[in-house]
């Protein structure tokens, strides 16, 4: 567990919220402090200063692994998104000035900076939890035994998708389903990384189509995220053989999706989800949005950058009322998580667990309970509402340790890296990139660890595993 690892560099990681906490009485300076905090910890990380990154294979071939994937994807997102809320209060719309800085609210923004501490803490024991349990390289536990492993992983994806159909159907049954279509979407892509550069003709076609039909169901979602999740997991698939190429091509397409996905989900949403019109004519009245749109492109979009792609709004709503009008939740939301890991085939009348959830976002005032609105906590909320800043460091904490271990066990148990994180980790654990409410998380994860093992047992049973 401690291997390699300078537990005098794992404390420095903290330097930044404990600077901010001082200097807290000055909102402007302590926010800024905790969010650059994010982006020492992100270097200190990423570049192996507090602990050696894996050596068992280049860095550009292991970018899957939570060190990488998770804590850019997941901390990225909570932890450094916040930036254009908090310039929103100083008076900035899209990056102007217009407001004066005697008109700003001091205590909202003592609000704000504490949050970002809170964003800045959770990253700190989010890695530290991860790095106490980063050891490689592994012990195999088994090996594949077969001549092509993207002959396996492209047969994977052709099995998966009409598996996690074919669930849906059977009571019961649904909660692998999710799990076997996320798995199918990620063997697609790892196929198709794999037949390009191979020049498998029928592979490639088969692969392409799987993941533009995936591509396809992310862009008649209504919402942002499969989107980018679909172009960015693809990169990182090709990253290794196509370095060049993917820098060139999928960074900057990636921040065109940030400047164009805000007018074209609005427009969706707006025409799809009110009936109005089918997915397909959404798609296009969409499209038709983000190529028309001319100016009103800047408000959506600054719009999206300040309340939906950070969830800091929702945070300060939950900071002022807990633990001042409603007290501290302690163990009632690890309780609720527990119940909800219960299969409803079992407990038909079981509570619905997104009704539970919002219960206690309508106590906080975050939404009414009149509105159509669904605004579920991040995990990191959770962590507050349960026991504040010490349950923002232990949640946070298990939250690493138990993403890490898993990728871990998942190499063990399926022969290496590119089974076990790049396609089973990857694809059975995405859960751990959002940071969902955690009630979420902790059933997502617990069925998804199921899946994996009955996964492993099937490869075993076909000889494909094998003793290492």
């Amino acid at each position: 567990m401690n291997k390699n690892l300078s537990f005098e560099r794992l404390i420095l990681l903290n330097v930044p919220w404990i600077l901010a906490t001082l200097l807290k009485s000055d909102p402007l300076v302590s926010y800024y402090i905790a969010w650059l905090g994010s982006f020492f910890i992100f270097f200190a990380t990423l570049t192996g200063w507090v602990k050696a990154l894996p050596t068992d294979m280049p860095i550009a071939s292991q970018l899957m692994r939570p060190i990488f994937s998770v804590q850019i994807i997941f901390a990225g997102y909570t932890c450094c998104t916040s930036i254009f809320y908090f310039l929103n209060e100083l008076g900035y719309n899209n990056l102007s000035t217009v407001k004066s800085i005697f008109g700003l609210d001091s205590e909202k923004l003592y609000i704000i900076a504490q949050c970002q501490r809170y964003y800045c803490l959770g990253h700190a024991a989010f890695v530290s939890g991860m790095l106490c349990f980063m050891n490689y390289p592994i012990k195999l536990k088994y090996r594949v035994e077969t001549r092509s492993q993207s002959d396996l992983i492209f047969h994977f994806a052709i099995i998966c998708l009409p598996l996690s159909i074919l669930f849906t159907k059977i009571p019961g049954l649904s909660q692998f389903s999710n799990q076997l279509i996320s798995l199918s979407f990620i063997a697609g892509t790892l196929a198709l990384a794999f037949a390009i550069p191979q020049k498998k003709l029928w592979y490639t076609i088969v692969s392409l189509g799987l993941y533009f039909s995936n591509f396809y169901t992310a862009l008649t979602s209504g919402f942002k995220e499969p989107i980018i999740i679909s172009i960015l997991v693809l990169a990182i698939f090709l990253y290794p053989t196509y370095k060049k190429i993917v820098l060139a091509v999928f960074i900057p397409v990636i921040f065109l999706l940030f400047f164009l996905l805000p007018t074209y989900a609005t427009t969706f949403r707006a025409n799809a989800w009110s009936g109005d019109a089918s997915a397909d004519e959404a798609s296009e009245l969409a499209l038709h949005a983000v190529l028309n749109s001319g100016d009103e492109i800047d408000e959506t979009n600054w719009g999206f950058l300040v309340y939906r792609l950070s969830e800091i709004d929702m945070f300060t709503t939950f900071v002022q009322s807990t633990p001042q009008q409603i007290p501290f939740y302690k163990t009632m939301l690890m309780s609720q998580s527990l119940t909800a890991l219960i299969p409803r085939i079992f407990w038909p009348k079981k509570p619905n667990t997104e009704a539970v959830i919002m219960e206690r976002v309508y106590d906080a005032g975050v939404v009414n309970r009149a509105s159509s609105v669904s605004a579920k906590p991040a995990f990191i909320v959770d962590a507050y509402l349960s026991y504040g800043g010490f349950g923002v460091w232990l949640f946070l904490f298990i939250y690493g340790a138990v993403a890490q271990s898993i990728s871990i066990k998942a190499e063990r148990l399926f022969g290496g890296y590119l089974l076990g994180t790049a396609l089973i980790f990857a694809g059975l654990f995405q859960v751990f990139w959002r940071g969902l409410s955690l009630e979420f998380i902790i059933n997502t994860v617990f069925w998804s660890y199921i899946t994996m093992l009955i996964v492993a047992w099937l490869l075993r049973y076909k000889n494909i595993l094998k003793p290492a």
